[in-house]
């Protein structure tokens, strides 16, 4: 059964930190101790890994000093998980006020949150601080990463094909400068501190009853889920005494692009004249639009946009997308919201614009 996907509500951090700034952080950390004029002789290899991000600014939950200085695993985790809640309820309180319901007219709540650990999870925390019903049906997910969002919508559909008219809130919250450490030098740890940004994003998924009359925006119709076999050696976490770490090797460049053929083959011969993909990076958004049959320019402008003003906001991404989407939408007709994360994985949801 169909069920429509609202327009989600975006809550970003509230420290602006520009790429001209990170660089000049990441130059002074750099300095050689000697002589406080001369920068790293990687420096301007790091400098063009961040550039080509595709990035113009990111918005951490905490100043760039801040978010930097050595602080220890147990406080990065306390301060990111709070600071990813406080963003979560705001968000999700945006989307409750907009689509008119009273929290008590929840019948389920997927959460999605990996940036740190605590238990309980997210979900609790939002049922008591939104005043969600005590018999709402939960969904937490912990591990997804960028992967987060499109997953979350895919098992609200779950829900709403069980039970007809199911209200169900999606939340996404994550706090990626957490993986923000001045100790690491390599080219990977360059382009993660300038891709990442924190944020909490919230919609409200809703079983349709009478596809006679669909309320406007996207119908989501079919969702989808895969692990792509062997795939592990492309994107995973780690954590020790200074916090977490986000790792990838070469095989990352092309994961999206690898992951296609899956895709198109649930797809099949259904027709995509429209598209939401996660801006994970400037070739993954340009891989996936291509590879479905639409022009980058026009069907990934969205996607470049979130990347380049808010950045890489982890499961919060494709929500974001998505906001764009409703404020500038496509013209009605069939497409595809998708997103990537560790493992590799995708998820995503067939559907129409109405």
């Amino acid at each position: 059964m169909p069920a429509h996907v609202g327009r989600p509500f975006i809550a970003l951090a509230p420290h602006r930190i520009t790429t001209d700034a990170l660089i000049d952080h990441i130059a002074s950390t750099y300095r050689h101790p000697d002589d406080p004029t001369r920068t790293h002789p990687r420096m301007n290899v790091w400098q063009r890994l961040i550039r080509n991000a595709g990035v113009d600014q990111r918005y951490w939950s905490r100043p760039l000093f801040e978010a930097a200085r050595p602080s220890g695993v147990g406080y990065r985790a306390e301060v990111a998980f709070n600071d990813a809640l406080d963003l979560a309820e705001t968000s999700a309180r945006q989307a409750l006020d907009a689509a008119g319901l009273d929290p008590g007219g929840i019948d389920a709540i997927v959460t999605s949150h990996t940036t740190s650990w605590t238990v309980p999870g997210l979900d609790i925390h939002l049922i008591e601080r939104l005043g969600l019903k005590p018999t709402v049906a939960r969904t937490p997910l912990t591990t997804l990463a960028c992967c987060g969002g499109a997953h979350a919508l895919a098992q609200a559909l779950f829900h709403t094909d069980a039970r007809p008219g199911t209200r169900v809130l999606v939340v996404a919250a994550e706090t990626l400068s957490t993986i923000y450490h001045t100790t690491e030098d390599t080219p990977q740890s360059m382009i993660y501190r300038s891709l990442f940004g924190d944020s909490a994003g919230a919609c409200i998924v809703t079983g349709i009853d009478d596809r006679n009359h669909p309320p406007t925006g996207l119908i989501a119709s079919d969702p989808y889920e895969l692990v792509m076999p062997n795939s592990r050696d492309r994107y995973w976490g780690t954590i020790d005494e200074q916090g977490l770490h986000f790792e990838s090797t070469k095989a990352a460049a092309t994961a999206a692009a690898d992951a296609l053929p899956y895709l198109t083959d649930w797809l099949g011969e259904r027709p995509v004249e429209w598209a939401a993909v996660h801006p994970g990076g400037p070739r993954i958004i340009d891989d996936v639009i291509t590879g479905v049959g639409l022009d980058a320019d026009k069907a990934g402008q969205h996607s470049h946009d979130s990347l380049r003003q808010n950045g890489n906001l982890g499961g919060v991404a494709i929500l974001d997308v998505l906001r764009r989407t409703y404020e500038d939408p496509p013209a009605p007709g069939p497409g595809l919201l998708t997103a990537f994360g560790p493992g590799f994985t995708v998820a995503g949801i067939y559907g129409a614009w109405t």
